[in-house]
């Protein structure tokens, strides 16, 4: 008689790693890592270029310039990961040679990674990560990503651009008819229309598909009701990500869908409304499971035909704050003096832990789920609750550890908060939370 297989599979969110992290030696950080190198398969986003900060910096960058030691990926992999997601909006912070670092740094290691390649379909394709137990396919895709910075395609005659896997995104600002007309008669008194009209004429610009879109400013505007902002995927692309999920579901046992994304809906923790709509024809077409991250904090759990849609697992390393180099375009966005170190740069943006990430426990707080497959179908899942000790000195925190008590409590409750406007019911049982068999039985 064939006995089944079982496969446990860990998933974290964003990774930003500068410093050693001593996942073996760190009695404060090394039971949450044990749990995860007792794990199958782990996966994380990888947020930083491990690319020993060679390369050309961007003068967009995702915010910072996330570049980093190439032992960053020895570090992780020693914690015991195996998948990185690699297309978020920082791989291109040192340009596309910083880039082409970072690949070779990883394919040195023979580290399986996917959503950046040195042309399109490089970076759309599925990696596959073979275990005893099972093997699985990971497609890594961005949705927030500077103009430039996605992966283009190569011809007969040319080669193609590296970059990123991009999930573009068609957004509509819905305004009444009456803004609509202001919006009309400011674009045609200060000559914008006519450019626009111009552009065309010569060639250098399209009409709009829909007659009822105004565009005005790189923007696209309708009239409605009332306003709202309204986002859905490119289907070009989704059809791209579809052909792979197609491929893969044939090539593995389970197919994993890695989607960053810092767009918002009504408030940060609220997916923007592009992306549920992404996520489940993924999981329509065939993945086992979609992780979203991005926006540095958590949002909620749905399950989509039994299929777990994870819509960001916030921060699982934080060490954002030990980026020990700056270029000169980053000093000059955070308005510091060229003279400040950087670990005072990052003080004065953070207003001394008055403003940003330090201001907000969401960004130091995440849940690590596990979970269960029994012959390639989802039979457990269950989520540990993690925290990036902020309160620590700020050379500690960002560093993640299992929480405890009260924080625990708090962090499992407000991911089931967010997660049952999904329709989803998580059970809480002190520092542990799972998900009943019945929700994707």
């Amino acid at each position: 008689m064939t006995s089944s297989r079982v496969l446990r599979l860990a998933l974290t969110g964003d990774s930003i790693l500068q410093r050693r992290l001593l996942s073996r030696s760190d009695e404060t950080l090394r039971p949450l890592f044990d749990l995860i190198r007792g794990t199958d398969v782990a996966f994380t986003n990888l947020e930083v270029l491990a690319n020993d900060y060679r390369g050309d910096p961007a003068l967009e960058s995702g915010g910072s310039h996330f570049g980093a030691p190439a032992w960053v990926l020895d570090e992780l992999s020693e914690a015991g990961f195996g998948l990185f997601a690699t297309a978020t909006n920082h791989c291109l912070d040192y340009g596309i040679s910083g880039l082409l670092h970072t690949i070779e740094a990883l394919d040195a290691r023979g580290l399986s990674y996917a959503g950046i390649g040195r042309q399109l379909e490089d970076a759309r394709r599925p990696v596959y990560y073979g275990h005893p137990q099972g093997t699985v396919a990971m497609l890594s895709c961005s949705s927030s990503f500077a103009k430039g910075q996605e992966a283009s395609a190569q011809t007969v005659d040319m080669p193609g651009r590296p970059g990123l896997n991009p999930l573009r995104i068609e957004t509509v600002h819905e305004v009444t008819p009456t803004q609509l007309a202001a919006l009309r008669e400011i674009a045609e008194g200060l000559g914008l229309e006519g450019q626009r009209q111009q552009n065309l004429k010569m060639g250098f610009g399209f009409p709009p598909s829909d007659p009822a879109i105004f565009p005005l400013g790189g923007m696209d505007f309708r009239a409605a009701e009332r306003t709202a902002l309204r986002t859905k995927p490119k289907e070009k692309d989704v059809e791209s990500m579809i052909r792979w999920i197609r491929e893969a579901r044939g090539l593995s046992d389970l197919v994993l869908v890695s989607v960053h994304a810092h767009e918002q809906g009504a408030t940060k923790e609220d997916p923007a409304e592009f992306l549920p709509l992404f996520a489940r024809r993924m999981i329509e077409a065939g993945a086992d499971l979609v992780v979203g991250h991005g926006p540095h904090l958590l949002r909620g759990l749905e399950i989509h035909q039994g299929k777990p849609i994870f819509y960001s697992l916030g921060n699982f390393i934080g060490q954002n704050e030990l980026v020990p180099r700056i270029p000169a375009d980053g000093y000059e966005r955070f308005r510091a003096d060229p003279a400040m170190t950087p670990g005072a740069v990052y003080q004065k943006r953070v207003d001394h832990d008055r403003g940003g990430f330090p201001s907000d426990r969401r960004f130091w707080e995440s849940v690590m789920p596990v979970l269960t497959y029994r012959d390639g179908a989802l039979a457990a899942m269950e989520f540990h609750p993690v925290s990036l000790g902020l309160g620590e000195a700020r050379h500690l925190r960002g560093r993640p550890r299992l929480a405890e008590g009260e924080e625990a409590e708090r962090i499992l409750g407000r991911f089931a908060d967010l997660s049952r406007p999904f329709g989803t019911e998580i059970r809480i049982d002190g520092a542990r939370a799972s998900l009943p068999v019945s929700a994707f039985a």
